[in-house]
């Protein structure tokens, strides 16, 4: 059971894709940063689309990648990293690049805080947010190389193993160690420079390693591991006490960047779309309508992380490849770059789910594209609460969140005509609650706020709001879980209570929100307990099966509130006669 506001309607922009009816309820989740649900019906079937909403990158919100478990080995729900990094910012974000299923390898580049973790892909599209906040969308290689006592060697692999003849260096950022490469010659480097692109990365041989097995990595260092011919060069060229140089260049150079991270293809430059990028993806990777995300940058450098879902029949069918690029263009974006999709499309925000992955449950995934928010936080209250017994939304649970040392000060304003109480307290990084009723009495019916407001041990202010209203005039609702209905239908009971009179509707819907019956329409109720009675029938008579939500709503004095509840229905045989 859940108490929550109605669902607003508003035109999501996506009229040469989809029809024009839509649903679509806006959230803000930090000062700038909202998202959205729209749910489109078109003659080829439902498409619901996610959409994160944020500001130009920089400041108190960035757009980072995140990799996950913090080594290119191994694969982490979009979920869990969210968990792993509240105590260093609140994120909002979706799946990043394509990845090798077994190894958890992105298929593209992955630089953060200007370190250079993967290589671009230069066969793909690639994505750079810079220092004044563009999202850059280009195509670039990779070039590398190193040099011990003799001349110039070619790097040919970053983080991946090594061709026939090639070298590859793996550095503390890939795991634990090097995978096992028969008949490969390896040294070790310690202490290695963090891997800037276009710099000499100088770095001592402390050990050699032959035979092709696996070579620990230590931390803050690198191995160098080599086959055919070049191993025999490092062999040679490398001994232990050599200082050795690396170089690591992505081309055509690519200057200002503070991330980048790899996907494909290019959806949106200069604000149209494309058909054909001219990247190395297979008609089956693009032409299917499948759940899609990307993430794209309007005019004024807003940015918008999308995420669309796909392959569930009568909920959501999905977007072509050029289908998205075109919603894209609608929602503003002048530059926008596809990134993984299928059974990866995720969204979430601050560990939370906000989209329906078509595989039924959330895919362990490579990376992530995330935003980072590193202000005081306040996570969302109900929108109603309700301190009626009923053990639905009782109380909002006011707290907020800090990521740093910072000077608080809260503020808690009741209904019109009520008294604000303030604080101010210098605290440390951590969630700390608010409590509420803030005087201890019962809480007074009607619009209540929560004002938070930091300045950082860096001089950053932040400020956030959160409203809610205390409305205990509808409570106790009763649906029965699961009931067996016959031809001609059963009787279900639905009761509710009322703690004062209200205008009241009931509704039973359907998986995607729309009504397939009305009991109730706008009545007159008195304070007390009400019971309205089912048969298990749509309005037109027909019987039911499946998973549906009975809503009821009531209108009275102090507001509109809502609470619903899930019933499973299934068809049962008539007895013989």
């Amino acid at each position: 059971m859940r108490r929550s506001l109605p669902i607003s309607l508003a035109a999501l922009l996506l009229a040469a894709v989809v029809a024009p009816a839509s649903q679509a309820a806006t959230r803000t989740l930090w000062p700038g940063v909202t998202y959205e649900y729209g749910l489109e019906f078109t003659s080829r079937g439902p498409i619901a689309i996610n959409v994160l909403r944020a500001p130009r990158p920089g400041g108190l919100t960035t757009l980072e990648p995140v990799l996950s478990n913090e080594t290119i080995v191994g694969r982490e729900t979009l979920t869990s990293m969210q968990r792993r990094l509240a105590s260093q910012a609140t994120t909002a974000g979706v799946n990043g690049d394509y990845f090798t299923l077994a190894t958890g390898r992105p298929s593209g580049v992955l630089l953060r805080d200007g370190a250079l973790v993967t290589p671009p892909n230069a066969d793909r599209a690639s994505a750079g947010v810079t220092t004044d906040g563009r999202l850059d969308v280009r195509r670039v290689t990779f070039l590398g190389s190193w040099r011990g006592v003799g001349g110039t060697r070619i790097v040919r692999a970053l983080n991946a193993p090594p061709t026939a003849d090639g070298s590859a260096l793996y550095t503390d950022a890939y795991g634990p160690s090097t995978p096992p490469v028969p008949g490969a010659f390896a040294v070790v480097l310690f202490p290695f420079p963090t891997t800037t692109p276009d710099v000499d990365l100088v770095a001592t041989v402390v050990e050699l390693r032959a035979g092709g097995g696996a070579v620990p990595i230590p931390a803050g260092g690198a191995v160098l591991v080599a086959r055919g011919q070049s191993a025999a060069a490092l062999e040679a060229e490398a001994p232990v006490g050599t200082s050795l140089t690396a170089r690591l260049s992505i081309r055509p150079t690519w200057g200002g960047l503070l991330s980048a991270f790899g996907g494909g293809p290019q959806l949106v430059r200069d604000g149209v779309a494309l058909y054909r990028s001219g990247e190395k993806f297979t008609t089956s990777q693009l032409g299917p309508r499948a759940p899609r995300s990307a993430v794209g940058q309007l005019a004024d450098g807003r940015i918008v992380l999308v995420a669309v879902d796909g392959r569930q029949p009568g909920y959501s069918i999905g977007l072509t490849s050029y289908e998205l690029a075109k919603a894209l263009v609608r929602l503003g974006a002048v530059t926008a770059m596809g990134l993984d999709s299928g059974g990866s499309t995720t969204m979430a925000f601050d560990g939370t789910l906000l989209n329906r992955p078509s595989d039924g449950r959330e895919r362990s995934i490579s990376t992530a594209v995330m935003l980072m928010y590193r202000g005081v936080f306040v996570p969302e209250p109900p929108s109603i609460v309700s301190p009626n017994g009923d053990g639905v939304a009782e109380s909002p649970e006011l707290g907020y969140r800090l990521v740093r040392p910072s000077t608080v000060t809260v503020t808690v304003r009741p209904p019109a005509g009520g008294a604000p109480l303030t604080s101010s307290v210098a605290q440390l990084p951590g969630t700390y609650p608010v409590p509420f009723p803030p005087t201890g009495a019962p809480a007074a019916t009607g619009a209540w706020r929560l004002e938070v407001g930091a300045v950082d041990d860096l001089g950053q202010t932040s400020t956030i709001a959160r409203s809610f209203v205390v409305d205990d005039t509808l409570g106790f609702l009763r649906v029965p879980r699961l009931r067996a209905v016959l031809p001609r239908g059963r009787e279900i009971p639905i009761s509710w209570r009322l703690s004062r009179a209200a205008r009241g509707s009931v509704t039973v819907r359907d998986r995607t929100g729309g009504v397939v019956v009305r009991l109730l329409g706008g009545a007159r109720l008195v304070a007390g307990d009400q019971r309205v009675v089912w048969n298990g029938l749509d309005a037109r008579g027909r019987r039911l099966a499946g998973t549906y939500e009975v809503r009821v709503v009531v209108a009275s004095e102090v507001g509109r509130s809502q609470l619903s509840a899930p019933i499973v229905l299934r068809k049962a045989v008539a007895p013989r006669r």
